[in-house]
């Protein structure tokens, strides 16, 4: 009866810790929930406000008043512009970065990993002054190029511990099969060592891409002409004088605002759950 007692008492405190998570996990969900689900339904309502409830009749009015050039079109395209250079740059200067402190020991690489992770504790608004006098002195300032330059050197050092990181898992057994056909370390890296790690160079790609599409700070500080802002910081237009903010375009447009990243991931989405699968490259 005693060990009956007891198995019984286990299993009912198991039963409550699983329910007691069960519904933090709920509470969770639902504080994401809410936000998204006000941006979907306020988008489809003529009427939206802050608060979250079902539209009485579904209109894309909403949509219709800010897809204009001027609106979405024009932010949206300097955002793919700055986004992509800048994501394209951070990938391929990570990549080249974290090849030799992955294949090659040495003294500095751990200072140099340390100062790395430095960099990436420190917080935007800290160095921005003395970047935006450095970017007035090197005529960068209000220029694409510039920012791109600057988004890049931001993500940069996080990249590179992710970059280091997955490239640890490829095999040096297969480069050095290769260096003995002939091949250069470059070729190595470009043929065996990025292809083998292609889910690594996708979590980087959407990492960067992800944290540089809702950066407002920085384009506002670096960018001056209205027609070159992004989406990041056109959006703040919605918000008018005496706290007026048409609700129902604001959702509209962050709906629209949100799609690219979306897309993105959607389309990175089967190489990141692909896993490695370097049992086979190894073998024979």
């Amino acid at each position: 009866m005693a060990v009956l007692t007891r198995g019984t008492t286990f299993r009912s405190r198991r039963t409550g810790r699983r329910l007691a998570a069960d519904v933090g996990l709920l509470v969770v969900a639902a504080a994401f929930a809410l936000p998204l689900a006000w941006v979907v339904l306020s988008s489809l309502d003529a009427h939206a406000d802050l608060t979250v409830k079902v539209p009485d009749g579904v209109t894309l009015d909403n949509f219709d008043a800010v897809l204009k050039p001027d609106i979405t079109f024009t932010p949206l395209l300097n955002s793919l512009i700055l986004c992509g250079g800048g994501t394209l740059l951070t990938v391929v200067c990570a990549a080249l970065a974290a090849y030799p402190l992955s294949r090659f020991r040495s003294r500095l690489n751990r200072p140099f990993l340390l100062s790395i992770l430095f960099a990436t504790s420190l917080p935007i608004t800290a160095i921005m002054v003395p970047v935006y006098a450095l970017f007035v002195q090197v005529n960068l300032i209000d220029t694409l190029q510039g920012t791109i330059l600057f988004f890049a050197a931001s993500q940069l050092p996080f990249a590179i511990w992710l970059m280091k990181n997955f490239m640890d898992g490829v095999p040096k057994e297969l480069e050095e099969a290769a260096w003995t056909d002939g091949a250069s370390a470059f070729q190595s890296l470009i043929r065996i060592v990025l292809p083998l790690m292609g889910p690594g160079v996708a979590v980087v790609t959407v990492f960067s891409f992800v944290m540089m599409w809702g950066n407002f700070f920085v384009p506002f500080m670096l960018l001056l002409t209205p027609d070159q802002m992004p989406a990041s910081v056109s959006i703040n237009e919605f918000f008018g004088n005496r706290g007026m903010v048409v609700y129902g375009q604001l959702a509209a447009f962050s709906v629209i605002y949100s799609t690219p990243v979306l897309v993105l991931y959607v389309l990175v989405a089967r190489r990141l759950g692909g896993g490695f699968a370097l049992g086979g490259a190894v073998k024979g």
